[in-house]
């Protein structure tokens, strides 16, 4: 496994992330939550690996990550609330579930929908910016173990079976995104992050909803 690092990345190594992420490999990097694992989403072999490499049930969609609202709207079908949300929580921790009709069964878990983040993080935006399509961010880690916010924490979990491993230093939380989902009507909080209920009732007022536990 490459290891390369954010602090001293040269255009070369860049060119030698995208190749991986072209050809199909799955990366560990950093993000503005945790640790996350890296592919292309239109790659249904790529996905493929990040399940075996998990150990994720093949029932749960994999969440991606853009570098805009342009990218947002040419891979999602967002509605109004997708644009209130955008404008007061992008970039951020905030995942929105949206309607897709254009990824790999194995992306969405067939549910037709994905969740999409805009990532704070400048590695995360450039490396989609880069890329020019959206990439895989499903935490990088064992299902079942805790969220890796460190590279060394990365390796230990997952070992060799990733191709490539960006060091981004010790992240600031473990904790996942905020998962909003806005497929159903009404915006509705499947799970509290670091945009809290009251944080983004502040936003929709009574419109928002708190899934049912």
């Amino acid at each position: 496994m490459e290891v390369f690092y954010t602090e001293s990345l040269r255009e070369r190594e860049f060119e030698q992330i995208l190749s991986v992420l072209r050809a199909g490999g799955v990366i560990g990097f950093p993000t503005d939550t945790a640790y996350g694992l890296g592919a292309d989403p239109f790659n249904e072999h790529a996905v493929s690996q990040i399940f075996s490499i998990k150990g994720r049930p093949e029932d749960k969609p994999i969440l991606l990550l853009v570098d805009s609202l342009e990218m947002t709207e040419r891979i999602t079908l967002p509605n109004p609330w997708f644009h209130v949300a955008a404008r007061a929580f992008w970039p951020g921790p905030l995942t929105m579930i949206l309607r897709t009709t254009v990824f790999p069964s194995n992306v969405t878990a067939g549910a037709g929908t994905v969740g999409v983040r805009w990532p704070a993080a400048p590695f995360a935006v450039e490396l989609v910016r880069r890329f020019g399509n959206p990439i895989t961010a499903t935490s990088a880690n064992r299902s079942g173990s805790p969220s890796c916010i460190t590279a060394e924490e990365v390796r230990a979990q997952l070992g060799g079976s990733i191709e490539m491993l960006i060091d981004g230093g010790e992240l600031p939380s473990r904790g996942g995104s905020t998962l909003l989902d806005l497929t159903a009507g009404m915006p509705t909080l499947r799970r509290e992050g670091p945009v809290t209920f009251e944080t983004l009732r502040n936003v929709f007022g009574s419109n928002l909803r708190k899934a049912s536990s």
